[in-house]
């Protein structure tokens, strides 16, 4: 049984139809701003009473509820702090890649901890262990709340510690509620479905490198396809937003998406990370540039330095030939979605021919056949004619979990 509760009562609901349920009381029209499942406290609140509660959770938790305990003097307010101030037994947080701060490099090892404000643990998902809680985490514990601002791509890695953690809930009994947050690149399906050979810590499931799913969502998929065992999954929506709004992110999701234009780039721009060329870590403008000493005819140059977020980047201290992007206007990097073009113009331009590519590019972009096309010299047009039917397929099944319309 999968829980979905939405303005005005609980609707108990499985996941074929979900879908369907949630769009009979939305518009696809709306002018509302959008309230994130946080916001929604009244939905959330009466579960939690007389449990010990633990999140999976970063900086990104938060919302606008001015009065709430804890609330800063804008309004603004943590999920920790929320809770911990209403007198909620938080027995510990789950902190994902780039931590519970969100200023660790990509993949960097991080430590347990312990908040400051409230003192309650924190125990990292990227310690250099498995990236799954100790028994004695699972026992710590009633119910889980997730809550993670995620991008909508299949490699960006907060999905997969909460399907993890799913998973680690499920084999405990322990149920698990999902506080929604929008997509910002949610009006987007589109790349090449992820093949079972290429799973990996950056892709788990059998969809699109643009998913077009919300972290509730791709939860409700995840269980409703059997791709992870079930759990007792309570899903609290979004208000007042659709697939195709645009929702301007209030904090950075992690140190190397610092902008909103970095935000929607970074489908295209990710691939560069399994070739020799850098996406600009190390520099003011990461995923909003692209270059490498060995690209000819490319007048932009910069110079990656240990920043935060990048103590080490790709390249550093070399001067690289590439690509300025961060003057696209948002509108146009928006509307981009998934491009080859940028590693197709590097791949000629550096005439490094197969050279070009690291065993990462698989795990990306999720297939063989891309770089074998790419190689030969193939079109973007014709590559994209490859993966067509496959994200036509995934489209149907899509339709199958969707909370908001698209």
């Amino acid at each position: 049984m999968v829980l979905v509760l939405l303005a005005g009562g609980l609707l108990a609901v499985c996941p074929v139809t979900a879908g369907t349920l949630a769009k009979k009381g939305r518009s696809a029209t709306v002018e509302a701003p959008v309230s994130v499942g946080m916001a929604d406290t009244a939905a959330y609140f009466p579960l939690l009473k007389g449990r010990r509660i633990a999140l999976l959770t970063n900086h990104t938790a938060i919302t606008d509820l001015p009065g709430a305990p804890g609330a800063d003097s804008s309004g603004r307010v943590h999920l920790v702090d929320l809770l911990y101030r209403r007198g909620f037994e938080v027995t510990g947080v789950f902190s994902p890649e780039h931590g519970f701060r969100g200023r660790a490099d990509a993949g960097e090892s991080v430590s347990d901890s312990a908040d400051p404000s409230t003192g309650i643990p924190i125990r990292s998902l990227y310690n250099g262990n498995a990236q799954r809680p100790s028994d004695t985490a699972m026992r710590s514990f009633d119910v889980l709340i997730v809550d993670l601002q995620d991008v909508g791509l299949r490699f960006y890695t907060y999905h997969i510690s909460m399907l993890r953690l799913m998973e680690a809930c499920a084999a405990c009994d322990k149920p698990v509620i999902v506080l929604d947050r929008p997509n910002p690149n949610g009006s987007h399906i589109d790349g090449p479905v992820l093949e079972k050979k290429y799973r990996s810590g950056v892709g788990l499931l059998p969809v699109p490198v643009l998913h077009g799913l919300t972290m509730g969502e791709i939860a409700l998929m995840a269980v409703g396809e059997g791709w992870i065992p079930p759990c007792a999954l309570t899903v609290i929506p979004c208000r007042h937003y659709t697939h195709s709004t645009e929702y301007l992110l209030p904090v950075a999701p992690s140190p190397n998406l610092p902008t909103q234009r970095a935000v929607y780039l970074y489908a295209s721009l990710c691939l560069f990370e399994g070739t020799p060329v850098s996406v600009g870590r190390g520099t003011d403008k990461p995923f909003e540039c692209f270059g490498h000493p060995a690209l000819r005819g490319f007048g932009y140059t910069f110079t990656p330095r240990p920043t935060a977020g990048a103590q080490h980047p790709p390249l550093e201290g070399v001067e690289c030939r590439g690509m300025n992007l961060s003057n696209m206007p948002l509108f146009e990097a928006r509307a981009m979605g998934f491009s080859l073009r940028y590693v197709a113009d590097a791949l000629l331009a550096s005439g490094l021919g197969d050279r070009f590519f690291t065993p990462m590019f698989e795990k990306l972009v999720g297939t063989a056949y891309v770089r074998a096309m790419l190689l030969d010299g193939a079109s973007e047009e014709e590559i994209r004619a490859r993966w067509q039917p496959d994200v036509d397929r995934y489209r149907r099944l899509r339709a199958r979990y969707l909370l908001y319309p698209d």
